[in-house]
């Protein structure tokens, strides 16, 4: 039996109105996180690396550019952004980490950015978090970062986390100027990112694979940069070049097939969240925004 899940629900920053977002391999999220045998699966094969770069090396297949089409025209994509054109992408997963033309992305006059098409939630008190999804469910900020001292140092300061849908521009960037530091690893598993499983369980976010990288700035401290990998995420690259320094919005890197998440810390003090992402923390109701938007000052 396949436990009903809530439909998600988002509020879309360009037009104020709250959405319903349409989920990409719903049916199967539903299957995996609500029901008994499917709980099976994700924990025997799903949820492991070799799961996901199975899926990858899939949807590296030439043949798989069939899909490409049929999944503009159900999901709504504005190909006129793109770099490449629909029938110029060699496999899905060329077309899914794709680059968007000049000017695609404006990127604003905030001092702070988001760092990626997606939905995000804004949060003035990493540690005082208490419901994201699901009242009670509390962020282990130790565990996300894997050090229980670089936690303190980050507990009373600002925190955004970003969704990225499998529909969405997979590319992820900076949030401010500054100098990034050498990308740390921390490895796990791969569990959804989508609501559909976070609900159950948040801890997802902290179990799985995910990057580090401190961004060294003249105006924010040190941001923690951290990218979350998911379910048939097949990798995470990383496409700056350490210590060499980067404007705000440079491309940082860009996320294989899947949906997946990018989370932003901020020493306390140093930045004030737009209101729109802090509402979106406190309501638990995320805010859709691309890349390049105002996140902060």
């Amino acid at each position: 039996m396949i436990m009903p899940v809530q439909p998600i629900r988002y509020r879309n920053r360009e037009t104020g109105k709250i959405e319903t977002e349409k989920v990409y391999g719903e049916a199967f999220l539903q299957w995996a996180y609500g029901s008994a045998h499917g709980r099976l699966a994700l924990h025997a094969f799903v949820k492991r690396p070799f799961f996901s770069q199975w899926y990858g090396v899939r949807m590296n297949a030439p043949k798989t550019t069939a899909r490409i089409v049929p999944f503009l025209q159900n999901y709504g994509l504005d190909s006129a952004e793109f770099v490449k054109a629909p029938d110029e992408f060699t496999s899905f997963n060329d077309f899914f980490y794709r680059k968007l033309k000049p000017g695609a992305r404006p990127v604003s006059d905030s001092p702070v950015v988001l760092p990626a098409d997606g939905r995000h939630l804004g949060f003035p008190k990493a540690s005082a978090i208490e419901s994201v999804f699901v009242k009670g469910q509390q962020f282990n900020l130790p565990a996300l970062l894997g050090s229980p001292d670089l936690a303190e140092r980050y507990q009373d300061g600002p925190l955004i986390l970003s969704r990225l849908c499998p529909v969405d521009y997979h590319r992820f960037h900076f949030p401010c100027a500054g100098i990034p530091g050498e990308t740390r690893l921390l490895n796990g598993p791969l569990f959804s990112v989508s609501p559909i499983a976070l609900r159950r369980n948040l801890s997802y976010l902290w179990q799985n694979k995910r990057t580090l990288t401190e961004l060294d700035t003249q105006d924010f401290g040190i941001v923690l940069c951290m990218e979350i990998g998911a379910t048939c995420v097949g990798s995470i690259h990383q496409t700056f070049i350490p210590g060499q320094p980067v404007e705000k919005g440079a491309e940082k890197g860009y996320f294989a097939f899947g949906g997946s998440s990018t989370l932003l810390l901020f020493e306390p003090g140093t930045v004030t969240l737009a209101q729109d992402l802090v509402t979106a923390g406190h309501e638990a109701i995320e805010l859709y925004a691309k890349v390049g938007s105002a996140a902060g000052k």
